[in-house]
């Protein structure tokens, strides 16, 4: 049967064969993707002057956003905090580049930033550079993971939209996408000519009519700074 049909087997050999090779250029496209994305930071933070000078001219900021209680109340026997959180241009601390709202039990609450200090490899002048990003917002009775985001991870943060004004949309996502996925791979930091990425937790036990901001140190250390909301 099988030398009768021969024609047949050699067709649906060929089909196979067919089948093999397009599974073969699909998994080399998607390696070959990995690959260079990969590698794109690399190229990106060491090739790429435009985004170096933008890392350089990055200036020391003291302050980064503030937050304030909108209310405290108690709803089915639990304190309930409703809070406003603002991120603050790098610029000028009195405009508005993030506002978001929060409800939080309890009146403890914790906020998570991610700092990511460049090195002088990368930095034309030798000075280290830092960003300061947004990771989430969390109460003391629930588990950091659990918290609610305050910048999206991977994406441009819009206090920091002018490091890759002048790139691709392309090059400026995998710039952003990787520098908050570094946060979790420090064997690559080193080759990344990043000097540290790390979180800074602060919390503070919130009351209404006080105004928090969030102002960062010589040293990099995430403070809240407590005035009067007039």
């Amino acid at each position: 049967m099988l030398f009768r049909k021969g024609n047949k087997i050699v067709k649906v050999r060929g089909f196979l064969l067919f089948l093999l090779f397009c599974c073969l250029v699909i998994v080399g496209i998607g390696a070959s993707r990995l690959f260079f994305t990969d590698k794109t930071i690399f190229e990106l933070l060491h090739e790429n002057d435009t985004l170096k000078k933008s890392i350089t001219n990055l200036t020391w900021e003291t302050q980064i956003g503030y937050a304030k209680v909108l209310s405290q109340q108690e709803k089915e026997g639990k304190l309930i905090t409703r809070l406003l959180f603002v991120e603050t241009d790098r610029i000028d601390p009195l405009k508005r580049v993030l506002e978001k709202e929060y409800e939080i039990e309890g009146d403890v609450v914790h906020f998570d930033a991610l700092i990511v200090t460049f090195g002088d490899q990368l930095v034309m002048n030798g000075n280290e550079r830092s960003v300061y990003l947004w990771r989430r917002v969390y109460g003391e009775k629930m588990r950091p993971e659990q918290g609610y985001n305050i910048e999206t991870p991977g994406a441009e943060p819009k206090r920091y939209a002018d490091i890759c004004a002048k790139l691709s949309l392309k090059d400026k996502n995998i710039f952003w996408e990787e520098i908050w996925n570094l946060s979790n791979d420090t064997d690559r930091l080193k080759e990344a000519g990043i000097k540290a990425i790390y979180g800074n937790v602060v919390y503070r036990k919130l009351r209404p009519g006080l105004i928090y901001v969030f102002k960062i140190s010589n040293t990099g250390t995430l403070y809240p700074e407590v005035v009067l909301d007039l």
